[in-house]
């Protein structure tokens, strides 16, 4: 089978590989469309790993299961994450699944961007295989894991109805969680980003308030669209240490900061720890998806309460995906990149 084997951003080859054998447990699926990932052209985390295959917002059909396993058989349309955890550790019977050591350690092989891809059993017995409705396109059902941690971060967050948000960065992820918040019922949501076609898929998505990060004042602004009192929730959902220092400023008394976005290890950021006491903010972070995240955001996606088709703007076959790579990189006018790996 053809794989897509990344070496660096520039540098996405399209190799050879046997089709993978599936075990006990086990299932093989045939990959119809493979999202790429902000997460995906993070160079100073992926190139240490490199070279591999990446990719993990996965949609297809299955087309063998191993011995042992019930519920699905060849032919289903199927979704499936790549990290799950155990549900039976201390950290998963709490809640907090996405601190299982499991999460980090489990994958499928050898990754998204190639023709199948085979599921471990564990992915398959947690529920970290999701069957279709028939209304949502494989595309769409790619986007499950992805809008399944913005599920999860504002439930992190303790999301609740008519609050103000306010989403630093308008990415994917930003889309995303600007769409959600507003599926979920939110008050006034203000978006901001440095690329003028991303703020306006902001306003598209459900922004009330879009700013041009470097055009304007941020927090002022912030300030003056919410009678000085700042905002609710605040998620900073791009790897720049100045969102999260505006973050800080905006979010109003008793307030709640999310760290959505990634930023690399070792990145400190200063902030003046006084107002952060004086105001009681809730500064969290979030990461990854578990089963019932990954369930509630394909109900969101088939019930069109979080539309997602709109956002795809590029669809390539598997030996671009080097292009794909340096699209999601370059921002510009790209939003999200399908990888189509049987073409």
């Amino acid at each position: 089978m053809r794989v897509a084997m990344y070496y660096n951003n520039h540098d996405v080859r399209l190799e050879e590989q046997p089709i993978p054998e599936i075990g006990p447990g086990e299932v093989l699926i045939k990959i119809i469309a493979s999202g790429i990932c902000g997460s995906d052209v993070m160079e100073w985390y992926r190139i240490k790993k490199a070279p591999l295959v990446l990719g993990h917002e996965i949609a297809g059909d299955i087309v063998a299961v191993g011995e042992g396993v019930t519920g699905f058989q060849p032919g289903d349309r199927v979704t499936a994450t790549h990290h799950v955890p155990c549900g039976r550790c201390e950290y998963c019977q709490r809640g907090q699944h996405s601190l299982c050591t499991l999460i980090s350690n489990t994958k499928y092989y050898p990754g998204g961007f190639a023709e199948y891809v085979r599921v471990p059993a564990i992915n398959v017995e947690t529920r970290g295989v999701l069957k279709l409705p028939d209304s949502v396109s494989y595309e769409e059902g790619s986007f499950t894991e992805p809008l399944g941690c913005v599920v999860r971060g504002l439930r992190v967050m303790g999301f609740e109805p008519a609050r103000s948000v306010l989403v630093l960065g308008s990415g994917l992820s930003g889309q995303l969680v600007i769409r959600t918040a507003r599926a979920y019922g939110a008050g006034k949501i203000i978006a901001t980003d440095i690329n003028d076609f991303r703020l306006e898929m902001a306003r598209k998505s459900g922004a009330e308030v879009a700013l041009h990060a470097t055009r304007e004042d941020v927090v002022q602004r912030v300030l003056e669209e919410t009678n000085g009192e700042g905002v609710d929730y605040v998620i900073p959902t791009a790897a720049a240490p100045v969102l999260f220092e505006q973050a800080m400023q905006a979010v109003r008394k008793g307030g709640t900061v999310l760290l959505y976005g990634i930023m690399a290890p070792g990145t400190k950021v200063a902030f003046d720890v006084f107002p952060f006491w004086k105001k009681q903010v809730k500064l969290l972070s979030t990461y990854a998806a578990a089963p019932r995240d990954l369930a509630e955001a394909l109900e969101l996606i088939r019930a069109r309460r979080v539309p997602v088709e709109d956002l795809i703007t590029h669809r390539l076959p598997l030996a671009e995906t080097q292009k794909g790579f340096e699209l999601t990189a370059a921002g510009g006018d790209s939003m999200k990149v399908i990888v189509e790996p049987q073409r």
